[in-house]
């Protein structure tokens, strides 16, 4: 059985958010990595840009930061420098300034840091599933997969846990502000410049900037260290602390994509046990699959669809020449399609090794500051729900977001038979 086969024609407008809605254009992909593995795209909506489809050709150029650069921006929409130095992350810096940002913030979230968090994730794991899954059919993305990352962040952040809901609330205002079902202010439907320097050019940015001053300042008169937030705030060994507007950014950026990644993630395991019965099988035997297991269920979700780049100087590359300032799109959905590294892509194998994926942006110095956190989280997620239950069925279609950059499954109804 087929976990889900895409229906674009193969000439997908990949500019188009609304291509995204019915999951993303995999037939334009595999045409592109067979017959123009960098393919020009105009768009209406501003620059058009370069896609880059092929796996060996985007890890090629991640690791090129002096050719292709971040610190233009990471997303399709064009921007002034005004609005990039207003809404910048270290995401969208090169070396040396990313690592030095880097460097103040990666050791909370070190794969020693991380693994310490499993007896928490294994506790809110069962208290979500003891809920769940005595409703019998209900939507997984809601009541599973968006609940985990959500406490999960609570945890982390050391903020108040019935000011949870209200955050990832506005996490998803931001991270999928193309999408009405998350959003009043729609990036292309409306006009959206009084929020320009804002991150995302959302509302939602200034309420999360408040809110995280409020806290820290919060904080700060109770002495409260609990959470990540007090140590990335910690002088530097030069004595540096990070500046309150990078600070800030920083902490949407925690809280946007801190949690929808992993949630989309998990909705699309799910998804795929609904529809490979023989999952959950290879899960309950246990053992060696669960060193694999989380991998493959990233790669099949591939949350963060593209990362864009701009060339710092002309180049050929496949023919093609690209220009100074041109952009160009790393697509990971399609790099982690790509039938000449995975042997049958479009069946999710838990034990598939190696699995050299690029869910997280491998290949460069900007890899995922949060990886070893998403497969802790996924791996006990599927380990604690494998026990609990005998079978997965889908109760309905499956709604993806209206997003060319998020990818994920909105929506997903299911029937869950308990053990």
């Amino acid at each position: 059985m087929t976990v889900w086969t895409p229906t674009d024609d193969g000439h997908a407008d990949l500019s188009n958010h609304d291509t995204f809605t019915e999951g993303p254009p995999h037939n334009t992909f595999r045409r592109m990595r067979r017959e123009a593995p960098l393919e020009w795209t105009d768009w209406d909506g501003g620059l058009g840009f370069w896609n880059v489809t092929r796996q060996e050709d985007i890890l090629k150029l991640n690791r090129d930061t002096a050719l292709m650069s971040s610190a233009r921006g990471i997303r399709m929409e064009d921007q002034s420098y005004e609005e990039y130095l207003s809404r910048r992350t270290f995401q969208e810096t090169d070396p040396p300034e990313h690592m030095a940002t880097r460097i103040k913030v990666a050791k909370a979230f070190s794969a020693p840091v991380v693994a310490g968090f499993e007896a928490q994730i294994r506790r809110l794991c069962d208290e979500i599933l003891d809920a769940t899954l005595q409703m019998g059919t209900f939507d997984a993305t809601k009541e599973i997969a968006r609940q985990l990352p959500m406490r999960m962040l609570g945890q982390i952040l050391g903020t108040p846990e019935e000011d949870l809901p209200w955050l990832v609330e506005k996490g998803d205002a931001l991270i999928a502000n193309t999408d009405p079902d998350f959003t009043e202010h729609v990036l292309d439907k409306m006009d959206t410049d009084a929020y320009r320097l804002m991150p995302f050019n959302s509302p939602a940015g200034a309420e999360l900037f408040d809110y995280a001053k409020a806290l820290m300042a919060e904080k700060n008169r109770t002495g409260d260290t609990n959470g990540v937030l007090h140590m990335i705030l910690q002088p530097d060994k030069n004595g540096e602390v990070l500046p309150e507007l990078e600070f800030r950014n920083f902490f949407c950026l925690l809280v946007a994509a801190g949690n929808d990644t992993t949630r989309y993630s998990i909705a699309a395991g799910i998804q795929a046990m609904a529809h490979q019965p023989e999952l959950l099988g290879k899960m309950q035997a246990g053992g060696e699959v669960w060193q694999t297991a989380a991998d493959e269920i990233i790669r099949w979700a591939t949350p963060a669809l593209y990362f864009r780049r701009t060339a710092t100087r002309d180049i050929e590359i496949h023919g093609q020449n690209v220009r100074e300032g041109d952009k160009v799109l790393f697509w990971w959905a399609s790099g982690n399609r790509d039938e000449t590294v995975f042997d049958d892509p479009f069946r999710v194998k838990l034990d598939r090794a190696p699995n050299r994926h690029v869910s997280f942006g491998q290949g460069g110095p900007h890899v995922c500051l949060g990886m070893h956190l998403a497969r802790l989280e996924v791996r006990i997620l599927f380990e604690e729900l494998a026990k609990r239950i005998k079978r997965v069925e889908a109760a309905g279609p499956h709604r993806f977001l209206r997003s060319n950059f998020v990818g994920g499954i909105k929506e997903l109804p299911v029937t869950i038979t308990p053990a």
